[in-house]
């Protein structure tokens, strides 16, 4: 489980009553967390959500995180809503972690999403782009392109470590991206992670987008990109271009893309599968074989971009 900062029930106790949340009934750590420590937290009034944010999280990065999910749940985005302390503060401290707690959003994830679920997806996701337009803070996406050499250059020597070739493979495809990469794309602030296990369903309708820990500020049109990959594609990394129709049809009807983003889609969904690929084969490799969590395989996303490199236009993603 992946709890890398133990709570006591004391300490605990303390920390939520300069909440106002009541009396403290139960507590367990959520499995399913991979920068953080998470705890679902049972208080009297509720479940709520504790975080305690650990080394991989610039602790300089929290105000923007906590400050937009509060921006985004007040301009009509269903997500964890921070809670401020009795001092007015949503970041607090805990066991020597920097801490929050925040709404606890019923729902569950899915890990074979339907049609009716990507097209729920798209459409949300157009609906956080246009929410947080006028969001005043900014950040910047480190694991943008420019970013991308940089973390390779980490692991380059030893690429093929996780598949033969991957390093030529990597290298090849950094340098095509440099120089097709697309600029002048309409920019906002973007989720940047928003898979599967980041989005809840309950009966059957989308009930809510968390994890915000990798939001930024980017193109519109590469968050959708990062959607296509994470939600479009079957078990055996075939493209799924109804879901694909779904997921562009239900964003393009709320926020409409411009010429520019649908001529760049084929491109923005190469570097998020870089993007990916990058960041899954560097923790394949840096990986402790004592930590909590297993890495991802990076080759899920070798096949993602091999499709990637054969698409021409966006209506190869099902979009006409």
């Amino acid at each position: 489980m992946a709890v890398y900062t133990e709570v006591s029930d004391v300490e605990l106790s303390r920390f939520i009553a300069s909440y106002g949340l009541g009396e403290l009934q139960s507590y367990k750590g959520i499995a399913e967390g991979v920068e953080n420590t998470n705890y679902l937290v049972q208080t009297a009034k509720g479940p709520f959500i504790l975080t305690l944010y650990e080394k991989r999280v610039a602790r300089d990065d929290l105000p923007f995180f906590l400050g937009l999910m509060e921006h985004l749940a007040g301009n009509g985005v269903s997500c964890p809503t921070p809670l401020h302390d009795n001092h007015g503060n949503a970041l607090s401290e805990l066991c020597g972690r920097a801490a929050a707690i925040v709404t606890f959003l019923q729902g569950v994830s899915v890990s074979r999403p339907s049609i009716d679920q990507c097209e729920a997806v798209g459409r949300a996701l157009a609906q956080l782009h246009l929410a947080g337009n006028d969001f005043a803070l900014r950040r910047s996406n480190a694991l943008g392109p420019a970013g991308w050499q940089p973390l390779f250059d980490d692991f380059a020597s030893r690429a093929d470590e996780v598949a033969e070739g991957l390093g030529r493979t990597i290298a090849e495809e950094l340098s095509a991206l440099q120089a097709a990469w697309p600029q002048y794309l309409p920019q906002g602030v973007i989720h940047a992670d928003l898979f599967p296990d980041n989005a809840f369903f309950l009966g059957g309708k989308l009930s809510g987008v968390i994890d915000f820990y990798f939001a930024c500020n980017d193109a519109f049109a590469y968050d959708v990109a990062i959607c296509l990959n994470a939600w479009c594609f079957e078990q055996d990394f075939s493209f799924n271009a109804a879901k694909g129709r779904a997921l562009l049809a239900a964003y393009d009807a709320v926020r409409p893309f411009s010429a520019a983003e649908r001529a760049a889609m084929p491109t923005l969904a190469r570097g998020a599968a870089m993007r990916f690929l990058l960041t899954r084969a560097h923790d394949w490799l840096h990986h402790d074989r004592d930590a909590l969590v297993s890495p991802h395989n990076p080759i899920d996303y070798v096949h993602r971009l091999r499709f990637h490199k054969t698409v021409r236009s966006i209506a190869d993603y099902g979009l006409t």
